[in-house]
């Protein structure tokens, strides 16, 4: 496969799941500013997602403050943010176009009726047409797209490319929200926060649902949701589809089976990685101090990206 297909789509899998999961982000702030917030407006919220995405900065040099509605919309349907949702499908759609003969029709269909969607959407306004039901359809488009991909197309290479660029996406944005939640947690702490309060519950059961695992932590676990079992479950778990071992193990198989000898760098470094999860226990993290662990842990999957894209993805 050339360089240039194999790149347009592991970035079109890369950004349909980034807009997925930047909705999913959304979703649980935006439910948590509606709580009860001590006297505050609920605006540390909804500002999170631009705290995880680096954005923040960036949003106060176009609107000078912080105001609930121009933050929402400037993460989710800003045509000029280029990180926004709106963008990301933007992005997704162009990757497809640009591979349009290897990917199937029901999958290009689904794409590209969900960039048309979306500029609807973004006309009608995102207060008319509502948070909450924005989130779901976006979630629901991605489902119907990861279903489109895993009924049509041939276990090729372009199979593996579309996986493996899904899987990337989600072991970061697992690790960065998870971050983020535990520095909150964290700073509610200092502030003589109950860990076992009504606050704190719905802090992880929040994120818990973001990341579609309560069901599998109610399954495992018999207590509340709290910082440790809550980390066991999403890095360590290799059976929540959406925990870092999940993904490591997910990119394991996929780089372990593409041809040629340029990937060994990239599969030398997962296969680090999926080691390094499979042999430690929560624990030792905790130890480590998780914030410390989860940042260095985002810097090597932001490694192992760049090892991917030197292997795989640079046109020669």
């Amino acid at each position: 496969m050339l360089s240039r297909t194999a790149s347009d789509l592991y970035w079109m899998s890369r950004y349909l799941e980034r807009a997925e999961n930047m909705a999913r982000m959304l979703d649980v702030s935006y439910s948590l500013s509606m709580m009860p917030q001590d006297g505050r407006d609920g605006l540390d919220e909804i500002a999170m997602p631009l705290l995880i995405t680096g954005t923040l900065e960036d949003y106060l040099g176009r609107h000078g403050q912080m105001h609930a509605e121009r933050m929402l919309d400037f993460f989710a349907l800003a045509a000029d943010n280029p990180v926004s949702i709106y963008s990301c499908l933007g992005a997704a759609r162009a990757s497809a176009h640009a591979v349009r003969g290897r990917i199937t029709a029901d999958m290009w269909e689904n794409i590209n009726a969900s960039w048309l969607e979306i500029r609807g959407i973004a006309q009608q306004g995102l207060n008319r047409y509502g948070m909450s039901r924005f989130c779901e359809w976006l979630k629901e488009r991605s489902h119907l797209f990861r279903g489109a991909t895993y009924g049509t197309i041939m276990r090729n290479d372009a199979f593996r490319f579309i996986r493996l660029g899904t899987f990337i996406e989600r072991a970061d944005n697992t690790l960065r929200l998870l971050d983020a939640r535990y520095e909150m947690m964290s700073i509610k702490a200092l502030d003589s926060v109950d860990d076992e309060s009504a606050w704190s519950y719905y802090q992880w059961s929040a994120l818990l649902r973001a990341l579609s695992s309560f069901e599998a932590y109610t399954e495992v676990y018999r207590d509340a949701p709290a910082a440790r079992p809550v980390a066991e479950l999403l890095l360590l778990r290799a059976d929540v589809p959406r925990s870092l071992r999940a993904c490591t193990d997910e990119i394991n198989r996929i780089l372990s089976v593409l041809p040629g000898i340029n990937g060994r760098p990239a599969q030398r470094r997962v296969a680090e990685m999926d080691a390094r999860l499979r042999y430690t226990g929560i624990d030792e993290i905790l130890e480590a101090g998780l914030h410390e662990w989860l940042n260095a842990f985002i810097a090597s999957i932001r490694e192992l990206g760049a090892a991917i894209h030197t292997s795989y993805l640079e046109v020669v």
